[in-house]
């Protein structure tokens, strides 16, 4: 459970990147968004095998992790009415 955490940690500035990069460029409705994070938090767990020895299933914990963690839970408390860009 320790490596997941430790990855969580690295995984969740880039799913955060990832999000706000979205967020600018495509016009998305701001209740999605915890869901995209998560999405996105799962695809880069998932293709993050180069970097670690984990089994496919941890990877995926550590980036749902990072996806719900790095923004998912900001958008959720946040007001989100409207939609990105």
């Amino acid at each position: 459970m320790q490596q997941v955490l430790i990855f969580t940690s690295l995984l969740a500035p880039i799913v955060g990147g990832m999000v706000q990069v979205a967020k600018k460029t495509v016009t998305l409705p701001n209740n999605i968004l915890p869901l995209l994070s998560l999405v996105i938090g799962l695809g880069v767990g998932s293709v993050a095998f180069p970097f670690t020895e984990m089994d496919l299933v941890l990877r995926l914990w550590a980036g749902a992790f990072a996806g719900l963690g790095g923004t998912g839970l900001y958008e959720l408390v946040a007001k989100r009415e409207g939609t990105s860009k």
